[in-house]
């Protein structure tokens, strides 16, 4: 037990926040632009990139100076590459606690969640709803309301996965009164009052041709139609929906609970000396603590379910152009319940918010709320492969990317080198490993979200827009990269 005391309160000094984002500062070898090179061992195609140019592969593992990776990162772009697409929804719960100053607190919250800024790495699928209230969703007696809004068993696993099962079927339920799988399609074939769709979004997300697309859906069946089997696995197939649950509570409770246990747990030991260090940790721990409150977000997954049957009975029955329209196609389109959003599964995430001299309540907790909610975003990607996203390399000596400590990444973090190929018998997109890297843990970029800090002449420093790596000398400008476990 005085083990596991330990272990609790050296878990709550881990946790605390700091408000403020000090910038790493490194820096970089020459400025180069590239793309995928052409696989002239296999049978593939490279897909290239409009956006940048031939570059004859090479590596550089040294260090490097924080000007010259400052030039890479600033000059030169991210190339178009297919991003997985995300429309997160917040479940807005009420608060922990009924005073009017938590009351308050609970709104800061809310405010930080919508001024936190969309995930780069996704496409915005954002329908119009963009959040729902728990309550109009769920049918509970007072008592079980009350019982959800006791945070005391966080730590108990059955609890708290009972919790989430109820959070779950009001999530579901909304999901399915509001159509949002069916939003979900219609934006993505870009549909319109009159019931007509177009492939501008597909085009614009997958650099597709939109008119050999016309050409095969106008030809009938689309069975055996690579272009749009393609479009289907590469963009529509990896949408996400992320329902967004956030407590808010203050820090004094929990802690002076923490505290009370472990006084319980000093009063049993028979070594005085043993007694005395236990208690007087536990009151370290609190001082240190109590005077702070707690973001906690619990983020769950859906996937858009898409599939052939799903695409030939969408192309063959509902799909019309401005060149064919049918009331009977579009009233199938808005009857039809076969589209869906299948539960991946959630994670959680918690932090403590300290305040400190030189900043306001309002900051701190804007800051600590968006971090927050982009940790449990990495953790729902490492926990599950079908979320995680490609990253483009922008730079080969040295190696670099422009992905940071917002997606989670950490020294000694290794990442699979893909490239992206057509395979000529099938038509369809693949991804080939080409190599590996690994972080490179002096030069890891810190792109967590920070408020505005103006720069004076005293503090300047060079602001940096990815991360280097070091590894395999096959990898060329344009390459995805994607973080193995």
């Amino acid at each position: 037990m005085k083990h596991l005391l330990i272990l609790q309160i050296l878990l709550l000094l881990n946790l605390t926040i700091i408000a403020q984002n000090p910038t790493l500062t490194f820096q970089v070898g020459n400025n180069e632009e590239a793309f995928c090179h052409t696989d002239k061992i296999t049978d593939n195609q490279s897909i290239s990139y409009s956006n940048v140019s031939v570059l004859t592969p090479q590596t550089n593992t040294k260090e490097v100076s924080a000007s010259t990776l400052q030039q890479i990162t600033s000059d030169q772009p991210e190339p178009t590459y297919r991003r997985s697409s995300l429309y997160p929804i917040l479940l807005e719960t009420d608060p922990v606690f009924k005073e009017q100053d938590e009351v308050e607190l609970q709104r800061l919250v809310m405010e930080s969640y919508t001024k936190a800024p969309f995930p780069e790495k996704y496409n915005d699928h954002r329908l119009n709803e963009v959040n729902f209230r728990f309550k109009d969703y769920v049918s509970l007696s007072p008592e079980e309301l009350a019982e959800l809004g006791d945070e005391g068993d966080e730590g108990d696993e059955k609890k708290g996965r009972k919790k989430d099962e109820k959070y779950i079927a009001a999530s579901e339920r909304f999901l399915k009164e509001k159509n949002i799988a069916k939003g979900m399609v219609a934006k993505w074939f870009n549909r319109k009052a009159d019931g007509t769709f177009d492939m501008s979004l597909i085009h614009e997300r997958g650099s597709y041709d939109a008119s050999a697309m016309s050409v095969q859906l106008a030809s009938g069946s689309i069975r055996g139609m690579s272009i749009l089997q393609d479009a289907g696995e590469e963009l529509i197939k990896n949408t996400f929906v992320v329902i967004n649950r956030m407590r808010f509570v203050k820090n004094e409770p929990i802690a002076r609970a923490i505290r009370d246990i472990a006084y319980v747990t000093a009063s049993q030991i028979k070594n005085e000396l043993a007694q005395n260090l236990t208690v007087n940790a536990a009151n370290i721990a609190y001082n240190l603590a109590k005077d702070g409150y707690s973001v906690w977000t619990v983020s769950y997954l859906y996937q858009l379910e898409w599939n052939d049957d799903l695409a030939n009975n969408f192309y063959e029955n509902m799909w019309m152009d401005e060149s064919n329209i049918s009331e009977e196609r579009k009233h199938l389109f808005e009857t039809t319940d076969i589209f869906k959003l299948n539960f991946i599964g959630f994670e959680k995430s918690k932090s403590l918010v300290l305040l400190g001299a030189g900043k306001s309540k309002e900051e701190i907790i804007e800051v600590a709320t968006i971090r927050n909610i982009d940790r449990t975003y990495v953790k729902l990607q490492k926990a599950y492969d079908v979320f995680k996203t490609k990253t483009p390399i922008v730079s080969t000596n040295p190696i670099v990317a422009k992905i940071g400590m917002k997606e989670g990444v950490e020294s000694g973090d290794k990442f699979e080198v893909l490239e992206m190929v057509v395979d000529k018998k099938t038509g369809l997109t693949k991804y080939a490993t080409v190599g590996q890297i690994k972080v490179n843990k002096k030069q890891i970029w810190d792109n967590r979200y920070s408020l505005a800090v103006e720069k004076t002449e005293d503090s300047l420093q060079i602001e940096v827009n990815g991360t280097a790596f070091k590894g395999s000398k096959k990898i060329m400008a344009g390459m995805l990269i994607r973080q193995v476990k």
